[in-house]
């Protein structure tokens, strides 16, 4: 916007420079001239007055410009000067401006006893054009002047209005990014400051729905309790003693998973978390390589020694981690390998999983689709806690031609 500003202001006073300078130029030239051949007829009509006189030749000597007398009988006096058609016009009692070879000549007729005669007195262009040259030039700075002026004064407004949008650019990516606490600060042109104000509108309404949403949920996990309640009272009433401790373990772990849905909820209604990545992801293995150790898969870690924070909660990122760690037990075979590895990044941190498993088609990508028969939760878990970081997550084929799933998780 600032360059196509510039540009039209360029243009614009370009256009009105040269339809105000170039009569300007062409007026000049005109007075130039014009007193050229002003002082140029005065000398010519000082020295007409001593024709006929013994004072002719020192009139002649007394001017500063080449002069010719051309007498009535054929006789010169004063500068060799050919006889044209001009002087001869003029010696019948004519006074004329001719152009002339490398200027003009000015004729004056003058009644002597003899006869007419002629005085030409030339004007060199040089003289004609002193000065227009040098005025030309200071016309020509003015003019340029005045457009690098009109520039800056157009990028000055320019930047008035862009800084704002750049603003309200960089907060609509904040808020694409998951942060809704993110404003933008009204400024600039009133359109300007408009559109901020209707943004930050927005992003409150945003955060109120999503708020209200979060608590539906918490809420009607919770209302999931009364029903489990019922069905805990049933299991312990089964006479089968192994057969009630098998669904009171089941009834058990269904509560936990409400429990965790209600505190999920509840979490993220209060605003964005962070967590040290490394330190959660390096429980998150040793628990999962008991289950590797039992099926004889080698497991290689490689996580920072120091802490590494990113813009997610530890319990969002475990449930993340636990995700991508059960897919390759539940869809590789038995001793498949498997990497994991955790690497600082500039703009947060990269959470690598791959395995040398059979692999599948980054199009299976999405909540509800899988090629393994399971639900299809597990990646899009995953994905949906690194967009809610400002991140993203990516799904290609390892080196030995399994899957590799890469999360990219941002800073807090």
């Amino acid at each position: 916007m600032r360059r196509w500003l510039a540009l039209l202001v360029a243009a614009t006073t370009s256009l009105v420079l040269i339809a105000l300078l170039v009569p300007m130029a062409l007026l000049i030239r005109a007075v130039a001239e014009n007193g050229a051949m002003s002082r140029a007829t005065t000398a010519a009509e000082s020295v007409a007055v001593a024709v006929g006189t013994d004072e002719l030749a020192v009139a002649v000597e007394q001017v500063s410009r080449p002069v010719t007398v051309f007498l009535p009988g054929g006789g010169l006096l004063g500068a060799e000067a050919a006889r044209s058609d001009a002087v001869r016009l003029a010696a019948t009692g004519r006074s004329v401006t001719a152009e002339a070879p490398g200027g003009r000549e000015v004729l004056v007729s003058a009644q002597s006893p003899e006869g007419t005669a002629v005085i030409r007195v030339f004007v060199a262009d040089a003289e004609l054009m002193r000065g227009v040259r040098a005025a030309w030039l200071a016309l020509l700075l003015l003019g340029l002047g005045l457009v690098v002026l009109g520039i800056a004064l157009a990028d000055r407004l320019a930047l008035a209005v862009t800084r704002p949008v750049d603003g309200l650019a960089r907060v609509s990516h904040r808020l694409a990014g998951g942060d809704l606490s993110a404003r933008a600060e009204p400024g600039g042109p009133p359109e300007v400051r408009s559109v901020a104000l209707a943004l930050n509108h927005l992003a409150a309404r945003i955060d109120e729905l999503l708020v209200a949403e979060r608590e539906s949920v918490a809420d009607l996990s919770h209302r999931l309790r009364t029903p489990l309640t019922g069905l805990r009272l049933d299991a312990e009433s089964l006479r089968d003693p192994e057969e009630a401790a098998r669904v009171q373990a089941r009834v058990d772990a269904l509560e936990r998973a409400v429990s965790s849905v209600i505190t999920e909820a509840r979490h993220r209604s209060a605003g964005r978390e962070s967590c040290d990545a490394a330190a959660v992801v390096r429980e998150r293995v040793r628990f999962w390589s008991v289950l590797a150790e039992d099926q004889g898969r080698e497991v290689m870690v490689s996580l920072p020694d120091g802490p590494l924070p990113v813009g997610v909660g530890a319990e969002e990122l475990a449930a993340s981690v636990d995700a991508l760690l059960g897919n390759v037990f539940a869809h590789t075979p038995e001793g498949v390998s498997m990497a994991v590895r955790l690497r600082p990044r500039p703009t947060g941190a990269l959470l690598t999983v791959e395995d040398a498993g059979p692999g599948f088609e980054p199009a299976l990508l999405g909540r509800g689709n899988s090629g393994g028969g399971s639900t299809g939760l597990g990646l899009d878990i995953a994905r949906r806690t690194a967009e809610s970081s400002g991140g993203g997550l990516t799904v290609s084929r390892s080196a030995d031609g399994g899957a590799r799933v890469e999360v990219l998780l941002s800073r807090p």
